[in-house]
């Protein structure tokens, strides 16, 4: 059986993924500034236009993310209210549930190798079941970029039908929106047609919904894009919710989202 929403929220509490989280409010802050710098690392691959400076963002966050809304709170915990969380599970529940019925194409990719890889994969699981495809497109593409670790030669892999950008070092953490872009190319130059969906986050969810893809994902409360993304109608869906706890975590998301009525 599925989990109830009740339940959903208690987890989501318990598990640190939303109520006070472990992401602290002055990185929160400053990422809000860099995107409203358009910093490209912070964009997602995303245009989001005019009128968006960090004040904005701000007030953005506060509303569907459910930040602390003191601006005097510089420094220390911040929070996601998990009903926010729980409100955007169920939109994003409603579109993978589209997916399924209409045993659509649907390409899976993480920019948080570690974490939610295995959340994405019970869902392309369940996809296949269905009869619907996992699209894994840029299999083997190969480029030069700069990461925290100097420049680096990265590589997109597919583990059992998510994507995950590769360095040396094995799968790395990523923002970027070029991984997304070359699978879109490779699929491009064999013929084949676009995903109908993208189940992403960072960059993979930004530039998807950014070439026009339905792109759902997850961002946590120091990844503002993907919310203003959503907000200007760029990206289907954004949860706020913490992307960096334990991977076992989030299997209960993966149960509510498919057990969704």
């Amino acid at each position: 059986m599925a989990p109830s929403r009740d339940e959903l929220v208690a987890h989501l509490i318990a598990s640190g993924m939303a109520g006070r989280v472990a992401t602290p409010r002055e990185n929160n802050l400053a990422h809000y500034w860099r995107l409203a710098q358009r910093d490209p690392g912070y964009l997602f691959g995303l245009d989001i236009g005019a009128g968006w400076d960090a004040d904005a963002i701000f007030e953005l966050m506060i509303r569907k993310v459910g930040v602390d809304p003191r601006r005097n709170h510089r420094r220390g915990a911040d929070t996601i209210d998990p009903e926010c969380t729980a409100a955007a599970l169920d939109r994003y529940a409603a579109r993978f549930d589209k997916a399924i019925r209409e045993r659509q194409r649907v390409l899976f990719a993480t920019g948080h190798p570690k974490t939610l890889t295995r959340l994405y994969q019970m869902l392309a699981g369940a996809l296949t079941a269905a009869g619907g495809t996992v699209v894994e497109a840029g299999a083997g593409a190969v480029w030069d970029d700069q990461t925290h670790y100097g420049v680096q030669r990265l590589t997109i892999e597919h583990f059992q039908g998510v994507a995950n950008l590769m360095a040396t070092r094995g799968a790395i953490h990523t923002h970027s929106a070029v991984p997304i872009g070359l699978a879109l190319d490779a699929l491009r130059q064999a013929g084949e047609p676009m995903p109908d969906l993208v189940v992403a986050d960072h960059g993979w969810c930004g530039g998807a919904a950014q070439a026009g893809i339905d792109a759902i994902g997850f961002a946590d409360c120091n990844d503002p894009a993907l919310f203003v993304g959503e907000e200007i109608g760029t990206v289907a869906v954004a949860v706020p919710l913490d992307d960096g706890i334990e991977a076992e975590q989030y299997d209960l998301l993966a149960e509510y989202i498919l057990g969704r009525e």
